[in-house]
């Protein structure tokens, strides 16, 4: 379950986020102002964090600095100004998104899982991509928390996709880097392990995409 800090300093505002993100199935936390955010994000973490621009004691671009400096945690931005330089301004302290107040809940429902989906999370050991949780110590694939049961080769595959997220590789660089030119194995050899991959990976097969003519990519939703 996707774990959403709501950072407002309008308590009815957190109360309407919190009822919809409850509703979508996303458990839920809140604070008042940039400060408690930050002190609260240094012992917690989240998949996303909403957080209102204009709030007393630090305001939503500075607590998104000084959070974005610790952890690799996405933000959506809210704010009643909607002009062009809010916006840069808002990306430029790290924002991952930037809503303009006032707001559909349905549109703010989207757009959190749209960032939650696209965000590459990664630690020393671990890589969570949507659904998808890589533990790269213990060579291990969880699907919503499930292990995937995958063979040694497929894992490899796996991890050269998702390391290239978004980037269509061909058959022959997926060689070279997954099996190595010694084994010599073949484009129809690439195309089995896939077919094999897929069928172990559950709800995220789709994930991996076929380029006609080209060759593969690892794609999330957008």
């Amino acid at each position: 379950m996707a774990k959403i800090l709501i950072v407002d300093d309008e308590p009815d505002i957190r109360a309407l986020i919190c009822r919809y993100a409850k509703h979508e199935g996303y458990d839920t936390a809140e604070a008042s102002d940039g400060l408690e955010a930050v002190d609260i994000c240094r012992s917690e973490d989240f998949d996303v964090i909403i957080m209102d621009a204009m709030m007393p004691e630090l305001d939503g671009f500075s607590a998104c600095k000084k959070i974005r400096a610790a952890k690799d945690i996405p933000v959506i931005m809210l704010s009643a100004r909607g002009e062009e330089y809010d916006k840069l301004f808002g990306f430029e302290t790290g924002a991952d998104d930037y809503v303009v107040k006032p707001f559909s809940p349905r549109e703010l429902m989207a757009r959190i899982k749209v960032v939650i989906n696209r965000h590459v999370k990664t630690s020393p050991n671990k890589i969570k991509v949507g659904d998808m949780e890589i533990d790269t110590l213990g060579r291990n694939v969880y699907i919503d928390t499930e292990k995937a049961e995958l063979t040694a080769k497929e894992y490899d595959l796996l991890l050269y996709l998702v390391k290239n997220i978004g980037v269509v590789l061909t058959r022959e660089q997926i060689i070279e880097n997954v099996w190595g030119y010694e084994y010599y194995p073949t484009d129809r050899t690439v195309d089995w392990q896939i077919k094999q991959l897929r069928s172990h990976i559950g709800k995220c097969r789709d994930n991996i995409v076929t380029v006609r003519g080209v060759g593969y990519k690892f794609e999330i939703e957008k």
